[in-house]
């Protein structure tokens, strides 16, 4: 949405009769991104990532596309929740994280139809002794598991990372041995095998007003996606000489070319290109359709060229700095103020379009992340060209939280 007026103009007119805060999601730019995603994955199937979207009504229509199957949860909590029911959002649901959650599997063990439907990450054996203290092998249907594979990249003899700390397992044979531990145990089947690399999928490859940072990154991404190619390739080769997997994931937004040129992967996985916040315009290779904006109200005009909006501290979670904050879009030309920030209860804004506002009028903002602005509002109002078609309910509207 770029802001000439009427952006704005059809924002507000949409939603005059509602009073926010209050989130919109634009249905044509939610298809529109989709659409995308499917492309740029040539052909592989995506599986959603859930954590980025939380919301139901909108995962079944993303997963009523042709080019999306499976959901990739990040919790067990929520993974049980999804493929439970007569009616599941998916009968295929992994688990993106390891689990401690011994309710869940408790609930988990104790019903085959769910555990049928929901795999386990692990990367560690650890995780298993946690299932047999829960459930004993012999007491409980069999427990699907996925190995989770560290792509980060590692150089200098392991004294340089880049990407994220997650699992210990790195290299082929590392997987190879979780691979023998999971098959050697009574009670578990290995099932598939991921591998995020979170410094290609979720680092921007050309920040706004940072080439020479931009330029680094690529170099630092090309480097990666190399070395990962034929890592993966070899864990997975070596795990497949354990196990017969039924998939190889990989990916995330930010990299799906690159992992779909992988041939060891079976299966993408991406979420946040579905709503396109903030964090995802710093790339090179695609450009999404903001899909999600809110608004918060005006309750206050401080000094000229500058205006209070109620609450605002909608933050994204990461390495705290400006770029995790709400960018004010319409009306354009409205900034935060550097010694408060985005506010718990208010925010102020400064700019040349804050003489332009009153008391009751609405500013709109983007989120830096995808799934967390669900976490502040009970429903998503949901937009069809110029005008509101009804509303999808948010996991906080449905009354749950996952963490």
């Amino acid at each position: 949405m770029t802001d000439d007026g009427s952006a704005r103009a059809r924002l507000d007119a949409a939603t005059a009769d509602l009073d926010p805060p209050l989130a919109v999601l634009d249905l044509d730019a939610l298809d529109a991104n989709a659409a995308d995603l499917e492309r740029r994955a040539g052909g592989r199937p995506i599986r959603v990532a859930s954590k980025s979207v939380r919301s139901r009504p909108v995962l079944r229509r993303v997963l009523a596309r042709p080019g999306f199957s499976g959901v990739l949860a990040y919790t067990l909590a929520e993974a049980l929740w999804l493929a439970g029911g007569d009616d599941p959002v998916s009968d295929d649901v992994v688990v993106g994280y390891p689990t401690a959650d011994r309710t869940a599997l408790r609930a988990l063990t104790g019903a085959p139809a769910l555990a049928a439907r929901v795999t386990l990450m692990v990367d560690s054996p650890d995780h298993l002794d946690l299932v047999d203290a829960v459930a004993a092998p012999g007491a409980r249907p069999v427990v699907r598991i996925c190995l989770d594979l560290d792509a980060s990249l590692r150089a200098a003899g392991g004294r340089v990372h880049v990407g994220v700390r997650r699992s210990p397992v790195h290299t082929p044979e590392q997987a190879a041995g979780l691979a023998r531990a999971v098959t050697g145990r009574p009670g578990f089947r290995l099932v598939g095998l991921m591998a995020y690399e979170a410094q290609v999928a979720g680092v921007q490859s050309a920040p706004p007003g940072r080439p020479l940072r931009g330029l680094a990154v690529r170099g630092m991404q090309a480097l990666s996606v190399r070395e990962l190619a034929g890592r993966r390739a070899a864990a997975a080769a070596a795990v497949r000489a354990v196990a017969d997997l039924e998939f190889v994931n990989g990916g995330g937004t930010g990299s799906l070319e690159t992992t779909a040129a992988d041939p060891s992967v079976t299966e993408l996985a991406a979420g946040s290109g579905l709503y396109s916040p903030t964090l995802f315009d710093g790339y090179r290779a695609f450009r999404g359709r903001p899909a999600v904006l809110f608004a918060l109200p005006v309750t206050r005009r401080p000094a000229p060229g500058t205006v209070t909006v109620a609450g605002g501290g909608w933050i994204a979670s990461g390495p705290a700095g400006a770029d995790r904050l709400p960018t004010p879009v319409h009306p354009a030309g409205l900034r935060m103020v550097g010694t408060e920030g985005a506010g718990e209860v208010q925010t102020p804004l400064r700019g040349a379009a804050a003489d332009g506002l009153r008391v009751g009028d609405r500013v709109w903002f983007r989120h830096a992340k995808a799934g967390e602005v669900a976490e502040h509002v009970p429903v998503l109002h949901t937009l069809a060209g110029d005008r509101l078609t009804g509303a999808f309910p948010t996991y906080r509207g449905e009354g749950r939280s996952f963490g």
